[in-house]
């Protein structure tokens, strides 16, 4: 009997080549849509449900539509305007990827008698030989997603498919279109998608309303005031433009004061530091970090990574980078890598 295995089909190429290569595998997969927010537009949100509709009917698998929208608003957007109002810069996608597309969506597949769910993610998931599951990079770094899933759980890893880790994006492409899936041209989607317009203030005025903080004193990094800002949630950490301050020579947002409402500025060079903390440690390829082993740590999505050392204590990693890292931003990701795989990661304080 096939092992049954839940897509989460997005109405994009890649998730739906994931469900194509997984049928070919001689699984018996199940589409599966998670409206998780209503888009005002509702030609855009049915749109997406339609094309994974469209994909399921090609490939003559059972397609459903299953409402995740009260977990979405409580776990993802009310987390992304709190971690604003704390002065930190959150990664929704990845609190999603945990909480909704694994934790969700692996208990609504457990009801449909399902073994696995797997994602279009450009990832891999190998079983090490110390018994942890662990993500590998994908074949294609141009694409490589691992990123954004560190946080998951060693249940949801050994319960995960991700079958594109082995291909380049233009590989999948051309194996949907040599498939005939109706969406093989359709475009990827870059934006966070509640913010479609990736108008991130306008989002948190909307959210915030009479709580959205006022006006407040921008200061030089030696405390001096400089300047009046539209209030800390406008701003972020490394941010150059927009700042609507002319003090003779590029500036940039060096930290935030939530209490007082200041915004601290500074020079570039300022940016730059050998250290960071990390908490919230979600531990993968390894149970505990060697202080004596050289990592690459990734303080971002699109950062390269750089060699580091990591020491633990009372559960807050404490991270030595060998070479400088440009604007730390607290509640990013930050993950480390052994070699090919995610060792740990945590959110940066």
């Amino acid at each position: 009997m096939a092992e049954k295995v839940v897509v989460g089909l997005s109405g994009g190429v890649d998730s739906s080549v994931a469900a194509y290569l997984l049928k070919q595998q001689g699984y018996e997969v199940i589409g599966v849509t998670m409206e998780m927010w209503r888009n005002p537009d509702e030609r855009v949100a049915g749109k997406a449900i339609e094309d994974a509709r469209a994909v399921a009917n090609h490939l003559g698998i059972p397609f459903y539509v299953l409402d995740f929208r009260k977990e979405f608003r409580r776990d993802v957007m009310d987390y992304f305007v709190s971690e604003y109002m704390e002065g930190r810069t959150p990664n929704p996608c990845i609190v999603c990827n945990r909480k909704i597309k694994w934790e969700a969506l692996y208990q609504r597949s457990k009801e449909l008698g399902a073994d696995y769910v797997a994602t279009g993610h450009y990832a891999r998931i190998n079983r090490l030989a110390n018994g942890r599951y662990a993500i590998q990079n994908s074949k294609t770094a141009r694409k490589d997603q691992t990123y954004v899933l560190y946080e998951l759980t060693q249940e949801q890893l050994a319960h995960t498919l991700m079958p594109l880790g082995d291909y380049e994006k233009d590989e999948i492409r051309q194996i949907a279109a040599d498939a005939g899936i109706p969406v093989a041209t359709k475009k990827d989607s870059q934006d966070v998608c509640f913010i479609p317009d990736n108008d991130y203030v306008r989002f948190l005025t909307e959210e915030l309303q009479d709580r959205l903080p006022g006006e407040g004193n921008f200061l030089w990094k030696d405390g001096t005031v400089v300047g009046r800002h539209k209030g800390y949630t406008n701003y972020t950490i490394g941010q150059r433009k927009g700042l609507q301050i002319a003090l003779g020579k590029p500036v940039f947002v060096l930290s935030m004061d939530t209490k007082k409402n200041e915004v601290v500025l500074g020079d570039n060079a300022d940016l730059f530091t050998t250290h960071l903390e990390a908490d919230h440690i979600n531990y993968m390829a390894e149970e505990t970090l060697d202080p004596n082993k050289t990592y690459l740590g990734k303080i971002r999505y699109s950062h390269s990574g750089t060699p580091c050392h990591v020491r633990v204590t009372d559960g807050v990693m404490q991270v030595e980078f060998e070479e400088e890292v440009r604007a730390i931003t607290p509640g990013q990701g930050f993950v480390l890598y052994d070699g090919d795989y995610i060792a740990a990661g945590g959110r940066i304080l």
